[in-house]
């Protein structure tokens, strides 16, 4: 039996694959805790685990609204990823005291449980919720990865080794990739140890008084459409689900559609013959019964539905989602439209596409064989165990690379 601890973001996204490596992992006997808000962490992971707390950072939502491409990126990483990392490793290192893991699970993106982890001398793993900086086309400009390689050096400074030379968002032993190279495509040089086990979907929280004779009651025919945006977009997407809205019923006789509307943007619940719109949905159970997808492009959306084999209208706004959305459209399961300009019109054809071009719905079931064929939470857990083993037979010394 080995100790694990998980060290999360306050995102939904990044939690959901985690939580289901970490209930296989105590399927399995190990012992599992939590470096996270407990807020977060509530209802997505075992009740009885331990949850240490760590402080956060200003919500996302609060970001201005225009930000696009790099002045997006840097924002993330200025004003939420950075402070997130200082105000979490106080909460981290009492995790580590405490609790005695031997071996960490960091997010990619929360680089304070990396960095503590090189400073106590205990070992850890990436997980790598999201493809897109496998690539390194997040970054692609000398510039901008000077500037996020100093940044990096930074934080490692106060909370980190110093002497470390590898990047502490790529673990020197193992990172974890929830995709596969089916989707994800070429990885740029320096990475690391790599281990495609593609999405990882553990049981989620049910949903109450979702209205499932809705989606089971419809027998002429219709194909069934999701549409999301997430739960880090609840602001900004007003127009956009309103427009994929008129598109479906522009072709009600042919399309109804799931809406989900968290921030309540179009009004209250509500629904009738040709949508239903609901703050939550119940998205995995939803997938299995869904013939197309509109989404911003984010990763465990986008992963979610092609492993259901379900192709998309990909639309993405910012952050990683540019990079997914290049990964669906190569692929071949999906059609891309511009989020800040589509129309009823655009939405609509791109629904048309990939309704009704089988080659799309093809490719998604290609994707989704691939994912299966990776293994999953699982496979996951079978490496994390294999390199605790090793670890206890050949003990961390600080990898300097």
């Amino acid at each position: 039996m080995s100790r694990f601890l998980f060290v999360v973001p306050p995102l939904a996204g990044h939690v959901n694959p985690a939580a289901a490596v970490a209930a296989e992992l105590g399927g399995r006997g190990h012992e599992v805790a939590w470096a996270g808000q407990p807020a977060v962490l509530a209802g997505r992971v075992a009740p009885d685990a331990p949850v240490f707390p760590c402080a956060g950072a200003p919500a996302l939502d609060d970001r201005p609204r225009d930000l696009r491409g790099v002045a997006a990126l840097k924002f993330l990483w200025d004003d939420f990823f950075a402070p997130l990392a200082y105000a979490m490793a106080p909460g981290v290192t009492t995790a580590v005291m405490e609790f005695g893991p031997d071996l960490l699970v960091v997010d990619q993106q929360t680089v304070a449980g990396a960095l503590v982890a090189e400073r106590l001398g205990v070992p850890y793993v990436t997980s790598s919720t999201t493809s897109a900086e496998l690539s390194g086309s997040l970054i692609g400009i000398p510039k901008v990865d000077s500037w996020l390689t100093d940044l990096l050096d930074g934080l490692r400074l106060r909370l980190g080794d110093p002497s470390a030379r590898y990047d502490p968002r790529f673990s020197p032993r193992l990172t974890l990739v929830f995709s596969t190279s089916e989707l994800a495509g070429p990885v740029a040089h320096g990475r690391g140890p790599l281990r495609f086990v593609g999405p990882a979907l553990g049981p989620r929280a049910e949903v109450a008084d979702f209205p499932w004779e809705w989606v089971e009651r419809d027998d002429d025919g219709r194909s069934l459409v999701l549409v999301s945006l997430g739960t880090a977009n609840t602001t900004v997407g007003a127009r956009f689900l309103a427009r994929c809205v008129d598109a479906v019923r522009a072709r009600s006789r042919d399309v109804r559609a799931v809406v989900v509307d968290p921030g309540g943007l179009l009004g209250p619940p509500r629904g009738d013959d040709d949508v239903l719109i609901r703050p939550v949905v119940p998205q995995l159970a939803l997938l299995a019964r869904t013939d197309a997808v509109v989404c911003h492009a984010g990763h465990n959306t986008v992963t979610e539905a092609l492993w259901h084999g379900v192709p998309l209208v990909v639309a993405p706004i910012r952050d990683d989602q540019p990079v997914v959305a290049a990964q669906v459209t190569e692929a071949g399961a999906g059609v891309r439209v511009r989020f800040g300009r589509a129309d009823a019109r655009a939405v609509g054809s791109a629904l048309d596409d990939v309704l009704g071009r089988p080659r799309f719905a093809a490719a998604a079931r290609r994707i989704g064989h691939s994912f299966r064929a990776a293994g999953g939470a699982p496979a996951a857990a079978v490496h994390l165990e294999e390199l605790a083993d090793e670890e206890q037979e050949n003990p961390w010394h600080g990898l300097q690379i």
